[in-house]
């Protein structure tokens, strides 16, 4: 199948063309910085952007959200959002 963008530069904005499952932790930050991220499953999640020097708890995110933020760290501290996917 013939593929019309590889050619093209990827940018932050670009549709992901990866995606690999996030396993939340406290200390380990995630291997690569992400597009955005995938939730499968609902709930809190306490993440780090990229550069930020604070965490940040994002209540009520629905299943199926594509959260547009370049997250260095997911934390499993007070995240109950599950099935999540980092987009690259």
């Amino acid at each position: 199948m013939a593929d019309s963008f590889a050619n093209s530069a990827d940018h932050v904005a670009a549709p992901a063309t990866r995606a690999v499952a996030v396993v939340p932790s406290d200390g380990t930050p995630l291997p690569d910085i992400p597009k955005g991220l995938y939730i499968g499953t609902g709930g809190t999640i306490t993440m780090r952007g990229v550069n930020a020097t604070a965490d940040t708890v994002w209540k009520n995110v629905a299943s199926g959200t594509i959260l547009p933020l370049r997250a260095q760290y997911v934390r499993a501290s007070g995240t109950t959002a599950t099935d999540m996917l980092a987009l690259y």
